[in-house]
C-alpha cells in the first residue's frame, strides 16, 4: 500500500508533464495576435496611460 501511495502521485505528475509537451506540439508557436507582455518598457506604458485615474470626475466649469 505504501508503494501505491508513492507511485500514484509520481505517475500523475508524469501524465501532466506529457500532456503539457503534447499541447506544445499541437498548438502553433507563432506570436501573431498576442498582446504586449506584462514587462513592457515604461516609456510605452507612460505614453498610453491617461493623466487622471478612470474614476476621477470631470471638473465643473
Amino acid at each position: 500500500m505504501a508503494l501505491l501511495a508513492v507511485l500514484i502521485p509520481l505517475l500523475m505528475l508524469g501524465v501532466v508533464l506529457v500532456l503539457g509537451r503534447y499541447e506544445e506540439l499541437l498548438l502553433p508557436q507563432g506570436d501573431t495576435g498576442r498582446l504586449e507582455p506584462a514587462g513592457a518598457s515604461p516609456a510605452t506604458a507612460a505614453a498610453t496611460s491617461s493623466a487622471a485615474p478612470a474614476g476621477t470626475p470631470a471638473p465643473s466649469p
